[in-house]
């Protein structure tokens, strides 16, 4: 039980002698009707100003807009945005004057029209899952994610008994392999996230892994270059970290806006 109480606290408080240094992330899935997407775009159109303000004041790090695939309105989301922060503090607390934001964003608009506009933008989507993430491990690389960059995203669910276990299969294990296919060009990124929110058994996933690729180009051609072949220790490795965890769902992302 103390174990269990120390992991929870760590994951919702952070290391505060290291939180500056590490990436927060704000995953917000959004459900859009088919009839709805041009007004969905116009919605994010309007907001990526606002969120280029907020970067300006340093009350973010960035953010984006990106498509998933197979998006479907029966098979979950059809967009996800992210919003990047340095601080969980921020992250969580929302920190940051958005008004001010705004008004700096569309300085022509009246109060009347910038509210009415801002009101109105939640009618084009409905903004299903928030989820509050910590990066863990991340590659070396310089990728610096084009529009057009392809992710797949993977949502994994891990028992709090194994988080150390699956933890340390991903980066002892798996990130070694992916730094070396940024290495030889064939993969942009990889990254490992921890939930911070929501947390509990009821939660569909615990942790997300990214792959990113500067397009399907990369993502196809990619697969079909022949790694060094695997030793039985390493074989039996990857087979005991996959066991640590359930890959619930897996989305292919494009992404469509950044504001960095």
């Amino acid at each position: 039980m103390k174990k269990f109480l120390i992991l929870i606290t760590i994951v919702l408080m952070g290391n505060t002698a290291v939180a500056q240094d590490k990436l927060y992330l704000l995953f917000e899935f959004m459900k859009v009707d088919n009839e709805q997407e041009q007004a969905y775009m116009e919605t994010e159109s309007f907001w990526e100003k606002i969120h280029e303000q907020r970067t300006k004041n340093g009350d973010i790090l960035g953010w984006d807009l990106w498509s998933l695939q197979p998006g479907g309105e029966n098979q979950g989301y059809q967009y996800l945005t992210v919003t990047l922060y340095n601080d969980p503090v921020k992250m969580m607390s929302g920190a940051g004057n958005l008004e001010s934001a705004l008004k700096a964003a569309y300085p022509k608009m009246s109060e009347e029209q910038l509210m009415s506009k801002f009101n109105n933008s939640a009618k084009s989507r409905d903004l299903a899952a928030r989820i509050y993430l910590e990066q863990i491990a991340a590659t070396k690389d310089k990728f610096e994610m084009p529009l057009g960059t392809v992710a797949g995203i993977n949502l994994m669910k891990v028992s709090v008994a194994n988080y150390e276990n699956y933890e340390k299969f991903e980066t002892e294990i798996f990130k070694p392999m992916a730094q070396k296919e940024v290495d030889e060009g064939i993969r942009g990124n990889w990254g490992l996230m921890r939930y911070m929110l929501p947390t509990g058994s009821d939660v569909s996933a615990t942790h997300i892994t990214t792959d990113m690729y500067k397009d399907y180009n990369q993502v196809f051609n990619g697969g079909n270059i022949v790694g060094p072949e695997l030793s039985k220790e390493q074989m039996q490795k990857i087979q005991e970290g996959m066991s640590t965890r359930d890959l619930k769902y897996k989305y292919m992302a494009t992404l469509l806006k950044k504001v960095r």
